[in-house]
């Protein structure tokens, strides 16, 4: 492709995002702090490096997806970071999840050296992450985006310029409420099934094709009732998401009472040694007040 790519982050996220960059032919450069999913990505064709400095030394392009602000801020502005080596003209995308002050903070760091930013997160979790149908919203120079629009597209099916640097950000906050939101109702329509003695995957069937059908009833729904909750995305990075949420709205003075009630809901289930569990998870929360468990159809 004539492009060559760092990626550093290589969780659940970013692992199957940093392959589907290798599929479509880019040469990729890698970085993380956890060595083994740094290997799995070098045996899939990347090159390795030591440092955040030492990937921006070697690529045009470089790629953060990490789990909140202080890191992406660590790695790209501390020691051995990304503006250590980074050569003007280049562009960051940091697809982490993470504040819009931060982003245009970062951003205006980046400016003073000539180098570019996109803030580009994404939502779909690991399943669409793995099969290249992520949503990813971008904030950003218009010109920048186009020149990294196919970079994007090879691991999305959406992919949507939403603003200026920092609007991405805005963009996944809003995501993450109506996310949250709708588990949350999705747990509360179940769980009362269940307590009326109602068999919940039937309700589950009879509605998804009407106006409660969701893509969160979809995804969520089947695994609460298989009582499937291994991470496609963290209950404590959904804590992380809206503590955002949260901290963005009180500084624009937007009351969110539903967000604030489902954070603490998970808040809940974090001090009741849940906060790895996959967000769909929140169904216990429901279960635990109204003392009766979801089960599959035998």
């Amino acid at each position: 492709m004539g492009l060559k790519i760092g990626f550093i982050g290589l969780g659940i996220m970013g692992k199957p995002m940093s392959k589907n960059l290798l599929k479509a032919g880019y040469e990729l450069i890698v970085c993380d702090v956890t060595k083994a999913a740094v290997d799995e990505v070098v045996a899939a064709g990347a090159n390795r490096a030591a440092s955040p400095r030492e990937v921006a030394a070697q690529t045009e392009v470089i790629i953060t997806m990490l789990p909140n602000s202080p890191q992406v801020r660590q790695v790209v502005l501390g020691e051995n970071g990304l503006i250590e080596a980074a050569k003007a003209g280049s562009v960051l995308i940091d697809m982490s999840s993470i504040a819009p002050l931060v982003s245009r903070e970062i951003a205006a760091s980046l400016a003073e050296k000539g180098i570019e930013m996109l803030d580009a997160p994404v939502s779909g979790g690991e399943p669409k992450a793995i099969d290249a149908t992520l949503s990813i919203m971008v904030g950003g120079k218009k010109v920048v985006y186009n020149r990294l629009h196919p970079v994007l597209k090879a691991m999305a099916a959406s992919v949507v310029l939403v603003g200026d640097i920092g609007a991405g950000n805005v963009a996944k906050l809003a995501n993450q409420i109506i996310v949250a939101l709708n588990i949350a109702a999705v747990s509360e329509a179940l769980v009362l099934a269940a307590k009326a003695g109602v068999e919940p995957e039937l309700v589950y069937q009879a509605i998804r094709g009407g106006l409660a059908g969701s893509t969160v009833l979809d995804a969520k729904a089947p695994l609460m009732l298989e009582r499937k909750f291994n991470p496609g995305f963290r209950i404590g990075l959904h804590i992380k998401d809206l503590t955002n949420v949260l901290e963005t709205s009180h500084e624009l003075g937007v009351p969110l009472p539903l967000t604030a009630a489902v954070m603490e809901m998970l808040q809940a289930l974090k001090a009741d040694g849940l906060a790895g569990a996959d967000h769909g998870a929140l169904v216990q929360y429901y279960e635990k007040l109204a003392k009766v468990t979801l089960a599959p159809l035998a």
